[in-house]
């Protein structure tokens, strides 16, 4: 977190609360109903400019990975690695056909 704190502090693209904010919309996100998933994929969200786009929160954290310690780097890649599975999960009538 300290880290995190001093990214935010010190790096132009960032504001104080940026990345938790990021990694909450991504959490968020990931773990709506796999419809809404398709839907904002397809034809977009309307509401993201009022709410932010998680998408781009999520390029945010890339952003944010690059430029941290490799160690600190490994604890978000923990904690993004779950969230992302749960959004490049199949769903599971097309899991059976492949």
């Amino acid at each position: 977190m300290s880290e995190i704190a001093r990214l935010e502090y010190t790096r132009n693209y960032l504001q104080p609360g940026d990345v938790i904010l990021a990694l909450d919309r991504w959490k968020q996100y990931v773990r709506g109903p796999r419809r809404r998933l398709w839907d904002e994929c397809e034809w977009g969200n309307v509401h993201w400019y009022c709410c932010g786009n998680p998408l781009e929160g999520r390029e945010l954290l890339d952003r944010v990975l690059l430029a941290m310690t490799p160690r600190s780097a490994r604890e978000l890649r923990a904690v993004l690695t779950m969230y992302d599975a749960l959004w490049i999960t199949p769903y599971p009538y097309l899991a059976d056909r492949v």
